[in-house]
């Protein structure tokens, strides 16, 4: 078989890792034949091919971001978007497409899938919001930066008796939130699933300085306060139709300042998160998922999503997959209130 793949969406630590174990194996162990496309979606959309071999993979598996290159292109808001990729694809020979994303780059594989597209999904994103698997590749090395960077804002803080807040990304879903606040010990952790009241904040943030110590604040870039107690901006919609968010720390940080008289300091952390080299437990993922994907092309299991369940790789429909968030259930968010404050 002659085989494509691609990496689209955000970029994240353990892509490449992914893609070695794919050309690895695949190769190695079934004898097929890959091919790379070039950005995510716009590479089977615009015919842009790599060759993928044995000898283009040696070396990756530390590497961050992806040497696929990603976008965040939507083929399905292109006219004739998908008749383009299925005439690309048949035009270069390919058999199979293996998609490696987050929910948007898998909800564009599932409708390809429906349209006769044979296509194997690969779990992708920081933000660990995929639904049907325990976690997504990406996550891990996330959460790291992120409780690195909140152990380093602890001593600033308490040296400047400063209450220091810290954005991290999660526009629906707060897991990156949650398990680096929890990890680094913040005081406070703000996530998109709950809205948050400014007043019940500041109560937390006067209670830590009485006690002369200074608050860490927590804040997923998605979260936002209860409806009326504060204007937000929107802004501006990406491919997908998400709104490119951002700036809720600033906020924070004013009204604070304004309500309690201490200082505030934002640090937003951006995509700081997604870059560098992967932690070993995702480049572990990352692989054993790339071999069970190649195992799914070469039994012609098409349609379905490589997923971690417990300690095992499963697979599972791509509509499952894709049909709706995994989001932070409320009684995770309730142990992390034990040590708010």
């Amino acid at each position: 078989m002659r085989i494509g793949v691609l990496t689209g969406g955000g970029d994240c630590p353990g892509l490449n890792a992914v893609i070695r174990a794919v050309v690895r194996k695949g190769v190695g162990v079934y004898g097929h034949e890959f091919v790379g496309f070039r950005d995510g979606w716009r590479g089977p959309l615009e015919g842009d091919t790599m060759p993928l071999e044995i000898q283009s993979v040696r070396g990756i598996l530390p590497r961050g971001g992806t040497i696929l290159g990603s976008s965040r292109t939507n083929p399905i808001k292109i006219e004739g978007g998908v008749d383009r990729i299925k005439a690309n694809l048949a035009s270069g020979g390919v058999d199979a497409l293996i998609a490696i994303g987050g929910e948007d780059t898998l909800g564009v594989a599932k409708q390809l899938y429906d349209r006769g597209v044979n296509v194997v999904g690969v779990p992708k994103t920081i933000d660990n919001d995929l639904n049907a698997t325990d976690y997504t590749f990406g996550f891990d090395t996330a959460v790291n930066i992120a409780m690195e960077a909140i152990d380093r804002l602890h001593t600033t803080a308490e040296s400047h008796h400063r209450a220091l807040i810290c954005e991290v990304m999660g526009r629906h879903a707060g897991w990156i939130a949650l398990h680096a606040g929890m990890a680094a010990g913040a005081n406070v952790i703000l996530i998109p699933e709950k809205p948050f009241d400014i007043d019940k904040v500041c109560e937390y943030v006067e209670s830590r300085f009485k006690i002369r110590y200074s608050p860490i604040i927590v804040v997923a870039e998605g979260a936002h306060p209860i409806e009326g107690q504060l204007a937000l901006q929107a802004g501006e919609l990406d491919a997908f139709g998400h709104v490119r968010l951002g700036g809720i720390g600033e906020v924070l940080a004013r009204e604070i300042e304004k309500r309690t008289g201490k200082e505030a300091r934002t640090t937003v952390l951006g995509h700081v998160q997604r870059g560098g080299t992967p932690s070993a437990y995702d480049r572990v993922l990352a692989t054993r998922f790339g071999l069970q994907a190649i195992d799914a092309v070469n039994d012609g299991d098409f349609g379905k999503m490589v997923a971690l369940r417990g300690t095992d790789i499963v697979r599972v429909g791509l509509d499952a997959a894709t049909s709706e968030l995994k989001t932070v259930p409320a009684s995770r968010y309730e142990e992390a209130e034990v040590f708010f404050g």
